[in-house]
């Protein structure tokens, strides 16, 4: 009984802060070829205030970025930060994150 009460009150807490995700956005970006490239974007879109998680997906050359609640990225922030780890924005789409719905 005990087990099941954790189990049930994991699944809420999980269940709660997919609702309280905040705004996600898709960026291409040329260039980004390997782990070395993926970490300089990660690192210079992490700097953007509100930026809560960034991932790339080296093989298809898309970062997604996911900002705080209530946050949101601005194009111009996202296209410096890129280029300032060296690389061309040559995308950039958002979309709202929604309950047991994955980006990845």
């Amino acid at each position: 009984m005990f087990k099941q009460l954790l189990l049930l009150l994991a699944g809420l807490m999980f269940g709660m802060s997919a609702l309280a995700a905040g705004n996600q956005y898709r960026l291409g970006v040329k260039g980004v070829a390997c782990p070395y490239c993926a970490y300089g974007v990660e690192k210079h879109l992490n700097k953007v205030d509100g930026v809560e998680n960034v991932s790339v997906d080296i093989g298809d050359s898309v970062v997604r970025v996911t900002m705080a609640e209530g946050a949101t990225l601005p194009e111009g922030k996202a296209r410096t930060a890129v280029k300032e780890a060296g690389f061309t924005l040559q995308s950039f789409s958002q979309a709202e994150a929604k309950l047991g719905e994955s980006n990845d």
